[in-house]
């Protein structure tokens, strides 16, 4: 069975929790994995704001989740208060959420997904939205460290949008420091980042002076615009970006990377 990613060793700084189907893929292509985590998800530290959005459901008119992590964290809270979530037909709140893998723990944990964004970014699931959020009361379950461009797009297109954050983005409190030691050798062909905060938890803990020097041998790879853009405003250069927010999508882009390389190397 052909390996194309065979004898390619890949740094994953997702949270483990996230990291298990990006690693299968890329292990099945044939690379080797070092799991470098550079963030850590926790639940807020004060959940009375929490609480109280949450147990007054009954005004929302639509709830788009725009991560895993949302869906997650906002259904423990649903269970820890009691609630159903919005399974069946009956209601007509309308969910949505940013692409497949969101809409499938969606629907693992209970929810009746009406729309799954064929672009899969925030930007895109509104565009997709259109005139049917016009008027809608929106609940928006997210992290942290979320910024509001999507919000403000929703509120431009007419929606009354409430934000209530479920979970926390935090740096780990350790990190393995032999795998730290192997990366600042240069001993990986290209290092994940699946966020902005993933990125500059990894410049953190490794240094940002170490870090532009190791960007010129260690291919950086970004799931995603957003995340792309955080990397390239800190001074590295980015050659791989998955145009789909998924592990598919981004094992997908390292393979077409390393592919055209290898022919280039074969034509100099």
């Amino acid at each position: 069975m052909d390996k194309p990613l065979a004898g390619k060793r890949i740094v994953v700084t997702r949270a483990p929790e996230q990291a298990h189907e990006l690693t299968r893929t890329l292990e099945s292509l044939g690379a080797e994995v070092l799991a470098f985590p550079t963030v850590q998800f926790v639940p807020p530290e004060d959940l009375r704001e929490l609480d109280k959005h949450v147990a007054n459901l009954k005004g929302i008119e639509a709830i788009l989740f725009f991560s895993k992590n949302a869906v997650r964290y906002f259904s423990r809270v649903l269970a820890e208060l009691g609630i159903k979530c919005y399974s069946d037909g009956s209601s007509n709140c309308l969910i949505a959420a940013v692409g497949p893998g969101t809409a499938r723990e969606a629907e693992a944990n209970g929810f009746r997904v009406d729309i799954v964004a064929s672009e899969h970014t925030g930007h895109g699931l509104v565009r997709e939205l259109g005139d049917r959020i016009k008027g809608r009361n929106v609940l928006i379950p997210r992290g942290d460290l979320a910024d509001d461009m999507v919000p403000d797009e929703l509120r431009a297109a007419g929606a009354r949008v409430t934000q209530v954050v479920v979970y926390r983005n935090i740096a780990p409190e350790k990190t393995d420091p032999a795998i730290a030691a192997q990366i600042l050798r240069g001993d990986a062909d290209a290092v994940i980042f699946a966020s902005p905060s993933a990125f500059h938890n990894f410049s953190k803990i490794l240094g940002g002076a170490d870090l532009l020097r190791l960007s010129a041998r260690t291919q950086f790879a970004a799931i995603g615009p957003t995340t792309a853009g955080a990397l390239r405003d800190a001074g590295i250069r980015v050659e791989i970006e998955a145009p789909e927010a998924s592990p598919a999508g981004l094992a997908d882009a390292l393979l077409k990377y390393f592919q055209r390389s290898s022919v280039a190397g074969k034509a100099s």
